[in-house]
């Protein structure tokens, strides 16, 4: 399982360091309204997919609260199926959506999970929430 803070499910992105740093700051800039992941994650987790209207709690290295995330959109798609307007709203600065998926592929890759076209990809979209409105630990 995913750690939790409060009764939210954490929201982790990237790897630990610099990308996560990264990633997280796009988030709070607004720039950055969507992640992927894979849904073998979700199994061998034992999760089930985020809902529309969830709250996730976006976190840092050390699982801290960072802000608090809800989810707008969830869909499960082929990685080649992977639209550019979702590669556009993960706000990471891909020219194309050749290239989201050239760097994609590389970073599941390099944490040991290769991608095929058929990989089955977790769309999830969010918008940032203010974080004193009381929403953790509801």
């Amino acid at each position: 399982m995913w750690p939790r803070i409060g009764e939210l499910r954490t929201l982790a992105l990237g790897t630990s360091g610099e990308l996560r740093s990264t990633l997280n700051g796009l988030v709070l800039a607004g720039v950055k309204t969507a992640t992927a992941g894979l849904l073998t994650e979700y199994a061998e987790e034992g999760e089930e997919l985020e809902r529309v209207g969830e709250r996730l709690v976006l976190v840092d290295d050390d699982d801290h609260l960072v802000g608090v995330v809800e989810v707008t959109g969830v869909e499960v798609v082929r990685f080649a199926d992977v639209s550019w307007d979702f590669a556009r709203s993960e706000g990471e600065g891909d020219p194309s959506i050749e290239d989201w998926r050239s760097g994609h592929a590389a970073y599941w890759a390099r944490l040991g999970t290769p991608v095929t076209d058929d990989t089955d990809v977790v769309c999830l979209r969010f918008r940032l929430l203010p974080t004193d409105d009381g929403v953790i630990g509801t």
